[in-house]
């Protein structure tokens, strides 16, 4: 089952804090994944700020309720139902949703108030079972995505002297090589038997890698990779990285799986991915912070 919309939570939510006790957090989050038959994958599941998902949609689902007075806060950690969330229950209600919430008039100043904060425009139907931590998140990835697709489209434009540069500068970012003149060098200068180059695996120079850089479109086939592999294994090297432009074959894939040598193969989607991650080719215009309170602040 998929995890659900922090909506979804609500009710499902209110009904266990219908005793009328005092519950914890963690405690309501380990009750309610069996009540959705979530698997141990789905509970695992993580959002970019490395926290769980479900957990964080049970957070805004009770959120959403404290501000239309379902529900109270206690004490750190811990909250209960109220009077009103018990009168709702009574309704026999087969959700609450955002629609229920806006007939309670603390809620709709609530809403109000964020939308003047954060200068947004009401949530359009598609998008309302979403929390506001989804939505931040499902914009980045969507940016992230049409940035990745035109810097592959612009990598694959470049001359095939320029992508071996490119190597270089995203592999020394990424705390291989050495220093960047001592990768430049490396790259580009053996064109020996299916190897464009090698380059150290640390600053120390402790252990070395064995480059193949290839600005192609067609997929990349096993023959080659068997190449590459056969001229590691000339060199004595157990380490190497086939990067290019194109993709890699189902068979290529396999076989790399199968072998000693240690061979990582980046296509063009990933390598597009890697130089988004190390500010290859790209230049940051805005950042955002999410923060939350830090409760160990106010201890006295």
């Amino acid at each position: 089952m998929a995890i659900p919309d922090f909506q979804s939570i609500m009710l499902p939510l209110l009904k266990l804090l219908a005793d009328g006790q005092e519950h914890s957090f963690r405690d309501v989050v380990e009750n309610l994944a069996p009540s959705f038959n979530l698997s141990d994958e789905e509970r695992k599941e993580l959002l970019p700020s490395g926290q769980q998902i479900f957990d964080n949609r049970v957070g805004w689902a009770r959120t959403y309720m404290k501000k239309a007075g379902l529900l109270d806060a206690t004490r750190r950690g811990f909250f209960k139902i109220t009077q009103r969330g018990l009168e709702a229950l009574k309704q026999n209600l087969s959700e609450i949703n955002i629609d229920f919430l806006s007939h309670y008039p603390e809620f709709m100043a609530f809403r109000e108030i964020r939308k003047e904060r954060e200068k947004i425009s009401p949530e359009p139907k598609s998008e309302e079972k979403s929390s506001p931590e989804d939505l931040l998140v499902y914009g980045y990835q969507k940016i992230r995505q049409e940035l990745s697709d035109e810097l592959f489209t612009q990598v694959k434009t470049c001359s095939p002297a320029f992508f071996e540069r490119l190597v270089v500068e995203l592999l020394v970012k990424m705390g291989y090589g050495g220093s960047r003149k001592d990768a430049g060098q490396a790259i580009g200068r053996t064109g020996d038997e299916g190897i464009d180059g090698i380059i150290k695996e640390d600053k120390l120079g402790l252990d070395t890698i064995y480059i193949q850089a290839k600005r192609w479109t067609n997929t990349v086939s096993r023959p080659e990779i068997q190449k590459f592999a056969g001229a590691l294994q000339g060199h004595r090297a157990k380490k190497g990285i086939f990067i290019t432009t194109a993709n890699f074959s189902k068979e290529a894939l396999e076989f790399v799986s199968k072998i000693d040598s240690k061979i990582v193969l980046i296509d063009g989607e990933h390598l597009a991915q890697l130089m988004l991650d190390n500010d290859i080719g790209v230049s940051k215009i805005a950042s955002y912070d999410i923060k939350k309170i830090d409760m160990d602040y106010f201890v006295e």
